[in-house]
């Protein structure tokens, strides 16, 4: 029975425009620095350089934030504010004294005694003066003018510092950062990416001084006066870092299908063939999920995974991406041999199967199975290499609900 094709639901409102997917690239400084580094940790790659997990998530939405749903614009607020000509996140004074003990926490785990922790906890409570936040700034300006900030390398996380100009626009977006050092028993660094009027150029800091990193500092709102209450400028106590976590078929397709990642085990870099057997060994099923992501982003679709374990299903397919389309394909991964035989992944009995069908189509989607098929003449040594890939098919079905009082109306208008 041939399929009925249903065109892509797009969304009602779009507030970004759509990128060309990698690897394109518009202008040569871009396909001179496309290559992107990720690192293994657990069963899952992460990207920590801002600038890489920018454009791997814009261009194919590869990937998600660690602290979000799924573009990593995680912020210390919603709300930010001009005060004094700075532009700041806004915090509640319980939501401070929540980061308050986060740090506490943090500190304590690090070894610090109690009252050192204590003292660091009351030296970033202070408020602090505009003025200062202001002159801290400028030093950074003049450092970098002197040429004392020196870039870092490829793939480490900076700790960035942009004029007012630069962080306004994201307000709402990233608040990217270094992870906290792990001594802060001294002062806090007073610079932040955040409160520059200047003209300076977004640069990182190689120091080992304990920083706050971007945004460095908050505004603390009073809880009892909450509607237009006092306001002090406070340190960040805590810095929330965002990262992009691409699953492994994610990270596979960038390093194998575009070649424009390199993912490192313990700093060192893994070739191709260490890659898929470290990732065979992480999952199981990992040759078949992969195949199935490989031909499905071949056909232009954005897979995604994680929105899949909430529908019952491995992948949930998108057309462009999911800020512009709803997901079209639910889609459940089977290996088969060539005479659709084998022990199946996900077994269905008719009750299950029919409660997915459902399910899929309450939230106006289709269910796909996608059968991957080995031959019958592939060892298991041939699966260790990627190489294995060239002899696998993949073929999809669309599993339909027959509805009876549908088809008898169908009937009664012929």
């Amino acid at each position: 029975m041939q399929a009925e094709f249903r065109p892509p639901r797009r969304r009602s409102r779009v507030y970004e425009e759509y990128k060309a997917p990698l690897p394109v690239s518009c202008s040569p400084e871009e396909e001179e620095n496309r290559h992107f580094r990720g690192e293994l940790l657990n069963h899952h790659v992460l990207v920590c350089d801002p600038d890489h997990i920018q454009r791997i998530h814009n261009q194919g939405y590869f990937g998600k934030g660690i602290l979000s749903r799924a573009r990593p614009d995680h912020s210390i607020s919603d709300q930010w504010e001009h005060h004094e000509g700075l532009f700041l996140p806004v915090v509640s004074q319980s939501r401070y004294e929540e980061l308050l003990r986060w740090a506490g926490t943090t500190l304590s785990a690090q070894g610090l005694d109690e009252e050192a922790v204590s003292q660091t906890l009351l030296k970033l409570s202070q408020p602090v003066e505009v003025e200062d936040v202001r002159g801290g700034e400028e030093v950074v300006v003049e450092e970098e003018k002197n040429g004392q900030n020196e870039d870092k390398e490829p793939g480490v996380c900076p700790q960035t510092k942009r004029p007012l100009s630069e962080v306004e626009p994201e307000a709402k977006r990233s608040c990217r950062s270094a992870p906290q050092d792990s001594n802060l028993d001294s002062d806090p660094d007073p610079s932040s990416d955040q409160d520059s009027e200047s003209d300076s150029d977004s640069d990182s800091d190689s120091g080992p001084s304990p920083l706050v990193p971007g945004p460095g500092y908050v505004l603390v709102v009073s809880n009892s006066e909450a509607e237009g209450g006092t306001r002090e400028v406070k340190r960040t106590p805590l810095s929330l870092t965002e990262y992009l976590q691409l699953s492994l078929e994610e990270a596979f397709f960038l390093v194998y299908g575009l070649g424009c990642l390199s993912v490192h085990l313990s700093q060192e870099p893994l070739s191709v063939l260490q890659l898929w057997r470290k990732f065979r060994s992480i999952s199981p099923q990992f040759v078949s999920s992969y195949a199935a992501y490989h031909y499905f982003r071949s056909k232009g679709w954005v897979p995604k995974g994680g929105g899949g374990a909430k529908y019952g299903v491995d992948l949930m397919l998108y057309r462009k991406g999911p800020p512009f389309y709803h997901a079209s394909y639910s889609v459940v991964i089977e290996r088969v041999n060539g005479a659709f035989e084998g022990s199946a992944l996900r077994p269905f009995s008719w009750r299950s199967l029919a409660a997915l069908s459902r399910i899929t189509a309450n939230v106006s989607k289709e269910l796909m199975l996608c059968y991957v098929i080995y031959p019958s003449n592939l060892s298991e040594a041939k699966l260790d290499s990627p190489e294995c890939l060239s002899r696998l098919k993949v073929q999809e079905v669309i599993v339909s609900r027959w509805v009876s009082s549908k088809e008898r109306a169908e009937q009664d208008d012929i």
